[in-house]
């Protein structure tokens, strides 16, 4: 959970410390980080296809297949940070088409430039990172996910404030500070994996650093549709603070405000979700369904009594939060509105991001990536938009639509992993797929 919330705490890192410097800053990080996002989940789910596989290879203690894994991940997932990278320097240029205020586009290209540069050292990053957690290892990631932040946050008070001897940047100086962190994650997480004694096993089995094809073929078919299932949903949510945007520079800041807050505690959900990967993976590849099936229960209702607390102290803490980010008592009020309805779909939520955990355990990930599409983009989106812009309900309309959309994707995968888990249907799959090969 720590780990994970890594990802989001740059972010959160970034707007408070932006956030004092004015509305129209923290507006212009909010557009930075809702197109630079769709770009980030991509990468971080491309990186996730390695963990059932080293997971279920654990299991069976196959460490040929281990040695194989541990170079496709770092190889796939370095060349994938390279062209996330370059694509992010082709947004800036297209973000006038977005509907924003033009101020707030004015900053947000350069931002958005830099800041897709860090795209790099996290993939590496990633790609380290997740062979180790697919091993279990995840608390070496944990300590360097916080070590980051740290390094993260010291930077870019000093960079956006001219402190320590440093330049006073503004709000780019938030980008260079992460892309310095990033950077220094990459370089750790490395030589831990290349260096631990816990890893020499694994390391003495890789026979070459030149990749398999057939190795990275299964990583970026498992990978791949993880990166689709979460870019769709970051894709809607991004979307959703566009429509924020035409509603006027106060609204977009207060959906900052309150995404910013709802993605923290999604990202603690994901860590569980994370660790259902892992569990379920690992049991499915040692042969025991059963157990898996517990495991990935178990991290239901871990995350249903997680998500629910958070649902309570957001509504008691609404009023407050938003003074963490500006004091500007027209975001405050309408960030507390929309922090109530976070609240709401806290559950759901936590529940969505655990199904589609449990699932990458069982390799289960195509279709899931078409429920998203079709509640994100289909029902969601559309339905924001009515409720937002034709009953004039403003942006809780347009939350009250991603609430219906996260509600569907939770219901439908839960649906999905007991049917995937009992234990008839499961023992049906071989004698299918059997038949199937003898016709």
């Amino acid at each position: 959970m720590l780990s994970q919330l890594g990802h989001v705490l740059v972010n959160f890192v970034d707007s408070v410390v932006v956030g004092h410097i004015g509305k129209v800053p923290l507006a212009a990080v909010g557009v930075g980080v809702s197109t630079t996002s769709v770009l980030l989940v991509l990468g971080v789910g491309l990186s996730m296809g390695s963990v059932p596989l080293v997971a279920a290879a654990d299991g069976r203690r196959d460490l040929p297949e281990l040695g194989r894994l541990l170079v496709a991940s770092v190889w796939t997932n370095a060349l994938a940070g390279l062209v996330l990278a370059g694509l992010g320097q082709l947004v800036p240029p297209f973000l006038h088409l977005l509907g924003q205020p033009p101020e707030v586009v004015a900053l947000a290209g350069p931002w958005v430039q830099v800041i897709s540069l860090s795209l790099f050292p996290l993939m590496v990053f990633q790609g380290f990172r997740e062979f180790a957690e697919g091993l279990g290892l995840t608390r070496q990631a944990m300590w360097l996910s916080i070590l980051g932040n740290v390094l993260n946050g010291l930077l870019c008070y000093a960079l956006v404030y001219g402190h320590l001897g440093l330049p006073a940047m503004g709000m780019m100086g938030s980008a260079w500070a992460t892309l310095m962190a990033r950077g220094l994650m990459a370089a750790f997480m490395a030589t831990y994996v290349l260096r631990a004694k816990r890893l020499r096993a694994e390391r003495a089995a890789v026979t070459s650093w030149l990749p398999v094809g057939a190795t990275v073929r299964r990583v970026v078919d498992l990978g791949a549709p993880i990166g689709v299932q979460m870019a769709l949903e970051v894709g809607a949510f991004g979307l959703s603070l566009l429509m924020a945007g035409w509603l006027g520079v106060t609204t977009e800041a207060a959906h900052k405000v309150a995404i910013d807050v709802a993605s923290m505690t999604y990202m603690a959900a994901s860590g569980i979700a994370a660790a259902a990967t892992i569990r379920v993976g690992n049991l499915r590849g040692a042969g025991d369904l059963n157990a898996a099936r517990h495991a990935g229960f178990a991290a239901y209702w871990l995350t249903f009594g997680f998500m629910g607390t958070m649902a309570l102290l957001l509504i008691f803490t609404r009023h407050l939060v938003p003074y963490i980010y500006i004091s500007d008592p027209q975001v405050v009020a309408q960030a507390s509105t929309l922090l109530l309805i976070a609240a709401l779909f806290q559950v759901s939520d936590g529940l969505q991001v655990v199904g589609l955990g449990a699932l990458r355990g069982l390799e289960d990930v195509k279709v899931p990536s078409v429920v998203a599409l079709l509640a994100y983009w289909a029902v969601a989106l559309p339905l924001g938009y009515f409720l937002g812009f034709k009953l004039h309900m403003g942006a809780p309309g347009v939350w009250t639509g991603l609430l219906v959309g996260l509600s569907i994707v939770a219901t439908v995968l839960l649906l999905r992993f007991r049917r995937e888990t009992e234990p008839d249907f499961a023992a049906a799959l071989p004698a299918a797929a059997e038949e199937r090969a003898t016709v």
